[in-house]
C-alpha cells in the first residue's frame, strides 16, 4: 500500500515536473493532440452525414440534387484531415525536443545532486544502482514522455469525442458501446495488473544485472587473478535469468491483452450491428415505435459501427501503455528519491581567503592569488576576523563509529603543530584511514573535537576546509582527459610551467615525456593505458600542484615499486617540506623520518613517539619494525 502511495505520488511529481519545466511546449502539444484526435474520431460522423444527406436522398432524388452537399461534405473531410495530419506533425516535433529538455534537467538534477551527497552515501550503495537511475530509470521515463503519455491524452480526448458524438447520434447503441467498454477495463485491470507488476519487477532485476556486470567489469583482473570466472559466470546466470523468468511473466501477461481486447471488440462490433437492425425492424412497425427507435436508420449504425472500431481500438491501445506507465512511474520513484537525497550537511561559516601579509604579521584579505591563506570569520560583535591557515591540527579526545552502536576509534588525541609530520602505523582496520576521513570531514566525529589553527572543523565551511588539504590515496583516480588535464586537476588554473614543476617533484616528469604525445596523451578507463606505478606518480603529481599547508599521504607508495620508490620519495620530501604532513605506511621505512609516530590498534593508540623513541621502548612498533610483528 505504502509503495502504492509512492508511485502515484511519483507519477503526479513526474506530469508536474514536465509540465512546469514545459508550460509553452506542453500546451501546443495538448492543443495539437486535440486536434489530431478531432480528426481521427471524425471518420464516423462523416459517414452519417453521407449516407442521410447525400445517398439517402441521392436514391430517391438523384444525383444532381445533392452535388453541392457532397462537395461541402468532401471539402470538410480534407480540412479536417489535413489539420489532423498537420497536427500529428506538430505533436510529435514538439514532444521530441520538450522530452530530451525534460531528461536533461532531470540528469541535470541527478547529477547536481548526487555532487552534494555525502562519501557515506556512495559507501552504502552499490555504483551500478546509482547508474542504473541514469539508464533504465531515465530511459522508462524517455517512453513514457515521447510514448505512453501523448497515448493517453490521445485516447482520452478521442473517448470524449467519441462519446459526445455517440449520443447525439444514438443512447441506446451508445449504452451498448460502454457495456462492452466495461469489460474491457475489467480485462485490462485484471490481466494488464499482472503484467505491470512484472514489468516493475522485470526493471529491478535488470538494475541488479547491470550493477553486478558494472561492478565485474570494473574487478575484472581480480577476477582473472584469482580464476573466479566460473563463480562470477554461475552468479551472472543467476541474476540473469531472474531477468528472464520476470520479463517472462511480465510479456505473457502483456501480449496476451491485446488479443483479447481485439476479440472483444469484434463482439461489439458484431452486437452493434445486431442490436441496430433490430431496432430498424422495430421502428418499421408503426404500432411498436418506441422513442429512441424512431431515428434509427442505416446512417445510424453504419458510423455507429466506424466510431466503435476506434473507441474499442483506443482503450486496447492505452492498455499496452499501462506496463510502461507503471515502468516510467518506478523509475520516477528512484529518480527523485536520488534527488530528494539530505544533501550533505554543513553548519560551517568561516571560509578559505587569499590574504597578504605584512611585515607585522598583519593580514588582509585579497582578490588575487598570493598562495598565503587565512580563515575569515565573524566574531559575536559582527567583526571579520582573519586567522592564517598553518595547518596545526589537533584531535581532542575524539571517538567514531561509522555505525553508532560500534564505535571504531576510541578517545583519540593528536596534536600534530604547523610543518610536523606525523605517521600512522597499525594493521588493516586499526583506525588510520579513518582519522583522515575525520579531519576532511567525510564523516564527523561522535564525541571529542576537532580543531585547525585553532578552530573546531564544524566552524569552518566543508568546500574551504577541503580546499586547505590533499590527499593522495592508496588507490588512484584519474579521469578522461590528457595527463596535463589530470595533473592540473589540483589547480584548475595552473599554467604549464607549474604543471611542469609538479611532474618534476613527483618524478613523474621523465615518464611523461615518453608518452606517445608527452602531456598532451589522452588518458582513459582511469589511466588503462599507464602502470599502476605510473599511475601512482601522476596523483603525487596531482597533489603537488595543489600546494596545500596540510598533506595526506594514504598508503601513497603502496602502489610502487622499491626503485620508483626511492625516487618517489625524494619528491615528497620536497612536497612534505614546510607542511603538516599525515602519512599511512605499511612500510614502515618511509616513516622513520616522521616528527610523530602513532602506532593503532583496533581503534586506540597504544604508543606513540618518534622512530628512535619507539625502537628504545621495544614496545610493538620495535617488534613491528624488526619483524617479530607483521601488519595484517
Amino acid at each position: 500500500m505504502n509503495n502504492n502511495v509512492n508511485k502515484v505520488s511519483s507519477m503526479k511529481r513526474l506530469i508536474k515536473y514536465i509540465f512546469s519545466h514545459n508550460k509553452v511546449a506542453m500546451t501546443a502539444v495538448i492543443t495539437s493532440i486535440f486536434v489530431s484526435a478531432v480528426a481521427s474520431s471524425a471518420s464516423g460522423i462523416f459517414l452519417f452525414l453521407l449516407i442521410n444527406n447525400v445517398i439517402t436522398p441521392a436514391l430517391s432524388s438523384g444525383f444532381s440534387s445533392v452535388v453541392g452537399t457532397f462537395v461541402s461534405i468532401i471539402v470538410s473531410m480534407a480540412v479536417v484531415y489535413g489539420l489532423g495530419v498537420l497536427s500529428s506533425f506538430i505533436y510529435s516535433f514538439v514532444i521530441a525536443k520538450l522530452g530530451q529538455s525534460t531528461l536533461n534537467s532531470l540528469r541535470k538534477d541527478m547529477f547536481a545532486k548526487m555532487e552534494m551527497l555525502p562519501v557515506s552515501y556512495f559507501d552504502s550503495n552499490k555504483h551500478g544502482d546509482i547508474m542504473s537511475y541514469y539508464t533504465n530509470d531515465i530511459d522508462a521515463i524517455r517512453q513514457f514522455i515521447s510514448q505512453s503519455m501523448i497515448q493517453i491524452i490521445n485516447t482520452v480526448f478521442t473517448l470524449v469525442i467519441l462519446t459526445v458524438a455517440m449520443l447525439i447520434i444514438s443512447i441506446w447503441l451508445t449504452i451498448v458501446v460502454y457495456v462492452s467498454a466495461v469489460v474491457m477495463v475489467f480485462i485490462i485491470k485484471r490481466i494488464g495488473g499482472k503484467a505491470t507488476v512484472n514489468f516493475v519487477k522485470q526493471q529491478d532485476s535488470t538494475a541488479k544485472l547491470e550493477g553486478f556486470i558494472e561492478e565485474i567489469i570494473g574487478g575484472e583482473k581480480v577476477v582473472k587473478v584469482f580464476t573466479h570466472e566460473a563463480a562470477s559466470t554461475a552468479d551472472f546466470r543467476k541474476l540473469n535469468h531472474v531477468v528472464k523468468d520476470d520479463s517472462v511473466k511480465a510479456n505473457e501477461f502483456g501480449n496476451i491483452v491485446m488479443p483479447i481486447l481485439s476479440s472483444i471488440g469484434n463482439y461489439m462490433y458484431v452486437l452493434i450491428a445486431v442490436v441496430g437492425g433490430i431496432f430498424c425492424l422495430i421502428s418499421g412497425f408503426k404500432n411498436l415505435s418506441l422513442t429512441g427507435f424512431s431515428a434509427m436508420n442505416a446512417a445510424v449504425i453504419v458510423s455507429f459501427l466506424s466510431m466503435s472500431r476506434s473507441f474499442g481500438q483506443s482503450i486496447a491501445q492505452v492498455s499496452q501503455q499501462t506496463s510502461m506507465c507503471a515502468m516510467a512511474f518506478a523509475g520516477a520513484d528512484r529518480v527523485f528519491a536520488l534527488i530528494d537525497e539530505e544533501p550533505e550537511y554543513d553548519d560551517g561559516a568561516i571560509t578559505l581567503v587569499n590574504v597578504r601579509k605584512t611585515s607585522d604579521g598583519t593580514l588582509s584579505e585579497c582578490t588575487e592569488r598570493t598562495e598565503t591563506w587565512g580563515w575569515k570569520g565573524v566574531n559575536s560583535n559582527g567583526e571579520t576576523i582573519l586567522t592564517e591557515l598553518n595547518g596545526n591540527i589537533v584531535l581532542n579526545h575524539v571517538d567514531f563509529g561509522y555505525v553508532a552502536d560500534e564505535i571504531v576509534l576510541h578517545d583519540i588525541c593528536i596534536n600534530a603543530k604547523a610543518g610536523e609530520k606525523m605517521a600512522f602505523v597499525g594493521a588493516t582496520g586499526a583506525g588510520k584511514t579513518t582519522i583522515t576521513n575525520l579531519i576532511n570531514r567525510f564523516y564527523d566525529v561522535a564525541d571529542g573535537s576537532i580543531f585547525y589553527d585553532g578552530i573546531n572543523i564544524k566552524d569552518i565551511k566543508k568546500a574551504d576546509l577541503r580546499r586547505s588539504l590533499t590527499v593522495v590515496l592508496q588507490d588512484t583516480n584519474l579521469f578522461t582527459g590528457t595527463v596535463k588535464e589530470n595533473i592540473s586537476y589540483g589547480k584548475l588554473d595552473a599554467n604549464d610551467e607549474e604543471i611542469y614543476s609538479a611532474a618534476k617533484t613527483a618524478n613523474a616528469y621523465d615518464f611523461i615525456e615518453k608518452l606517445p604525445n608527452g602531456f598532451g596523451t589522452m588518458l582513459s578507463s582511469d589511466g588503462a593505458n599507464l602502470s599502476q606505478g605510473q599511475r601512482q606518480l601522476l596523483s603525487i603529481a596531482r597533489a603537488s600542484i595543489a600546494d596545500t599547508p596540510l598533506l595526506i599521504l594514504d598508503e601513497a607508495t603502496s602502489s610502487i615499486d622499491t626503485r620508483t620508490e626511492k625516487l618517489v620519495q625524494k619528491g615528497t620530501d620536497k612536497l612534505m617540506d614546510g607542511r603538516t604532513v599525515f602519512v599511512i605506511a605499511h612500510r614502515l621505512s618511509t616513516v622513520r623520518s616522521s616528527d610523530m609516530i602513532l602506532v593503532l590498534d583496533h581503534g586506540r593508540i597504544i604508543e606513540e613517539g618518534n622512530h628512535k623513541e619507539l625502537i628504545s621502548k621495544q614496545g610493538t612498533y620495535y617488534q613491528l619494525y624488526t619483524g617479530a610483528f607483521e601488519l595484517e
